[in-house]
């Protein structure tokens, strides 16, 4: 299977962000990871649809908007507008017991195919696989965070090593790895199944752009 990077904005410089994007493509990204913040799903605040709309007028490259967020299902439209091509969602952000979450989390996959974008789903490291299962024959593209949303540069939690190989075994679609994603923490989420890595400081601080992500593909 085809491996996948998304160099993450958040790491990126923001005072240069049209240079920062002609870099990544130029380096070889298959697409831009955004993650927006809300200060209250996570302890950070980022950017809303605005800075997504601004962005898809310097690039061609498909935009994934990894919504880390309340209420989600307020937002979509507004990020579809903005020329998002991927928009992911929490399932934890959609209340507080499995069942609860089941019924928006389908209820809002829909409501983004009807904007004509594509539906993931992202869940935290202490989310199990089990809580997702029911919504899997409604997406092709599933989130797993491997470190704790909120901020960029954590260490990669191993602990999520598992569900990915867990996930693969039940699910053909894209899976994508988030968080702590260096050359060697790629080469163990894609030997558990991953095909997507989003990697933020690893990509935006190299020293060679283009290596960094050849490196983080090498295993294709």
């Amino acid at each position: 299977m085809k491996i996948k990077v998304g160099p993450s904005i958040l790491a990126c410089d923001f005072a240069n962000i049209e240079s920062e994007i002609k870099r990544v493509k130029d380096a070889g990204a298959d697409f831009l990871h955004v993650d927006v913040m809300d200060g209250h799903f996570v302890p950070n605040i980022t950017i809303g649809p605005g800075v997504v709309a601004a962005i898809r007028k310097k690039t061609d490259l498909l935009i994934h908007s990894h919504l880390m967020i309340e209420n989600p299902e307020d937002y979509v439209e507004a990020f579809a507008k903005s020329g998002s091509d991927i928009i992911s969602f929490h399932v934890e952000a959609l209340g507080r017991t499995r069942n609860g979450r089941l019924k928006k989390a389908n209820l809002l996959i829909k409501k983004i195919k009807r904007l004509n974008k594509r539906p993931a789903i992202a869940i935290n490291p202490s989310t199990p696989i089990a809580d997702i299962k029911g919504l899997l024959d409604k997406v092709d593209w599933v989130l797993i965070m491997s470190v704790n949303p909120g901020f960029g540069g954590q260490e990669f939690i191993s602990a999520v090593l598992p569900k990915i190989f867990e996930l693969r075994n039940i699910f053909e679609g894209d899976i994508e790895v988030d968080g702590g994603i260096t050359d060697n923490t790629a080469k163990d989420v894609i030997r558990r199944g991953a095909n997507v890595l989003a990697a933020g400081s690893y990509i935006f601080k190299a020293h060679d752009m283009k290596e960094a992500i050849r490196r983080l593909k090498e295993d294709e």
